[in-house]
C-alpha cells in the first residue's frame, strides 16, 4: 500500500502548479486501436520437454483498445489487451501442454496501460501502468514482439531541459510480464502474472556531433519468493556509444559501443560479478545495409552456490531482438555467451501501392564465455511490407542448428516460422 500511495503521490506538486494552466485548453482524446493476427510453429528437436513428435502450430489475435484523453499538459491513458488462442496446440508456457514446443503467447485479458502524464517541452513525468523503452531495449524494454506486452507500474521522470542532455529516471515497483493473468498455473512458479519489486532505472545520454554518450545504472530487486526468480537481482552500472556519421551522399556508416559491469544486488542468494560488452558497425550503401557485431554476456565461475558458474542476466530486456529470433539464449546459460552475427537487408521503397518492402538476413555463431563451447549457429530471415497506412505484413524464420551435446537447458536444433498482419488506427 505504501508503494502504491507513493506513485499516485509523486505527481502531486505538478498537479499543484499546473492546474490553472490546463483549465484554458481544450480537451482532446485520441483512440487507441491495435490488433494482430499470427501463426506461429515451432520444430524442435530432442525428448520432453524441450519437444517431442509434436510440432507446436499456434494462431493467435492480440487486440489493444482504449484512448488517451488530454487537456494542457495533462493526459489520462487507459488500454486494455487481450490475446485469443485460435489454435492451441502449443505450450503457452502457463497452459500445461508441455508435449509441444513453448511458444509464449498464453491467452490474456489485462489492463496494459493506465497512466497519468504531465508533459512539456522540457519534463515528462509518467505515473502508472507504463510501457518503458530504454535505449535500444537490452536492458529495459516492453517485449513488443509478444502478443501480451511487458508493462511497468512505475514512475517515470523525463528532463530535457538543458540542450542536448537528457535524463530518464523510473522508479517501478511491479514488472507485468508476458505470461498474463494465468501466469503461474500448471507449476509453472517461473512464469508470473506480474514480479514485484523495488526497481531503479537510470539513463542519462548527452548528444555529441559524432554520437549519443549514455551512462546507465539498473537496480533490480526483485521482490519474489521464488529463488530462480531472486537470481535476477542485480545492479548493473555501464556505458554507451551510438552514432551514425555520412561518408558520401549515398553511404552512411553507423557505430555502437557499449559496455557494463553487474553484480548481485538486495535479496539474490548468488554472489557474483560478470561484464557485458558489445560492439557493432552498420553501412547503409544506397538499398542495402550490411550490419556486423559482437556481444558478450560473461560467466563468473566462483559464483556461490552455483555449480557451472553464473552469467550476466537481462531479465526486463526485449530480448527477442538480440542473440536470435529462435529464442534459445532468453536466460544466459551459466558459462556465458558470445555471439557474432553478421547481416544484410534491402529495402523497396514502392512496391505498387503499398511499400516499403524491407527483406533481411541474419547469421549468428554462438559460443561460451568459458569453457570453449561452440553452443551453434543460428540462421534469421525476415520480409516485411507496410501494406498501407494502417495494415503491415510480415513473413520470418529462424534456425538453429546446436553442436555437438545440448549445453545448456533447452539447447535444441530448433525451426521457427512466422506469418502475422498487424493493423494499427
Amino acid at each position: 500500500m505504501k508503494k502504491v500511495y507513493f506513485l499516485l503521490s509523486a505527481s502531486a506538486p505538478i498537479i499543484g502548479l499546473s492546474a490553472a494552466a490546463a483549465q484554458a485548453q481544450e480537451v482532446v482524446f485520441k483512440p487507441i486501436v491495435e490488433a494482430r493476427l499470427r501463426y506461429e510453429t515451432v520444430d524442435q528437436a530432442g525428448p520432453a520437454p524441450l519437444s517431442s513428435s509434436r510440432d507446436a502450430n499456434a494462431v493467435t489475435m492480440r487486440l489493444r483498445a482504449g484512448g488517451e484523453i488530454s487537456k494542457g499538459p495533462w493526459a489520462l491513458l487507459v488500454e486494455g489487451e487481450g490475446t485469443l488462442a485460435i489454435d492451441e496446440d502449443y505450450n503457452s508456457g502457463v497452459n500445461g501442454k508441455t508435449l509441444y514446443p513453448i511458444v509464449p503467447d498464453p491467452e490474456n485479458v489485462e489492463a496494459n496501460r493506465v497512466q497519468i502524464q504531465y508533459r512539456t517541452k522540457p519534463l515528462i513525468v509518467t505515473v502508472g501502468r507504463q510501457r518503458i523503452n530504454l535505449d535500444d531495449q537490452r536492458f529495459v524494454g516492453s517485449v513488443a514482439w509478444r502478443q501480451n506486452e511487458q508493462t511497468f507500474d512505475a514512475v517515470r521522470v523525463e528532463y530535457m531541459g538543458v540542450k542536448n542532455l537528457k535524463i530518464d529516471l523510473s522508479y517501478a515497483i511491479s514488472a507485468r510480464t508476458i505470461w498474463g493473468i494465468d501466469g503461474g498455473k500448471f507449476g509453472s512458479v517461473n512464469r508470473p502474472t506480474q514480479i514485484d519489486g523495488d526497481d531503479i532505472f537510470a539513463n542519462i545520454s548527452y548528444k555529441t556531433k559524432l554520437g549519443t554518450l549514455t551512462g546507465f545504472a539498473y537496480l533490480v530487486d526483485e521482490d519474489e519468493a521464488v529463488a530462480a526468480l531472486r537470481r535476477n537481482s542485480s545492479q548493473t552500472y555501464g556505458v554507451r556509444f551510438m552514432g551514425a556519421q555520412p561518408l558520401t551522399k549515398k553511404v552512411k556508416l553507423s557505430y555502437l559501443a557499449s559496455y557494463a559491469r553487474q553484480s548481485n544486488y538486495a535479496t539474490n542468494p548468488v554472489d557474483y560479478s560478470a561484464d557485458y560488452a558489445t560492439a557493432e558497425l552498420g553501412l547503409d550503401v544506397a538499398a542495402f545495409k550490411l550490419t556486423a557485431g559482437y556481444e558478450l554476456l560473461g560467466s563468473d565461475a566462483g559464483a556461490t552456490g552455483i555449480a557451472g558458474g553464473f552469467a550476466f542476466q537481462t531479465p526486463f530486456a526485449t530480448l527477442h531482438k538480440f542473440n536470435g529470433w529462435a529464442d534459445k539464449f532468453l536466460a544466459t546459460p551459466g558459462t556465458g555467451l558470445q555471439d557474432y552475427y553478421a547481416g544484410i537487408a534491402y529495402t523497396v521503397p514502392k512496391v505498387g501501392k503499398a511499400g516499403p518492402l524491407v527483406a533481411s538476413f541474419i547469421y549468428h555463431h554462438f559460443s561460451s564465455d568459458r569453457l570453449s563451447i561452440h553452443y551453434g549457429d543460428e540462421y534469421n530471415a525476415q520480409i516485411t511490407l507496410k501494406l498501407n497506412k494502417h495494415l503491415s505484413a510480415l513473413v520470418k524464420y529462424a534456425e538453429y542448428d546446436r553442436k555437438g551435446i545440448a549445453s545448456y537447458a533447452g539447447d535444441a536444433d530448433t525451426r521457427k516460422f512466422w506469418a502475422q498482419i498487424d493493423y494499427a488506427l
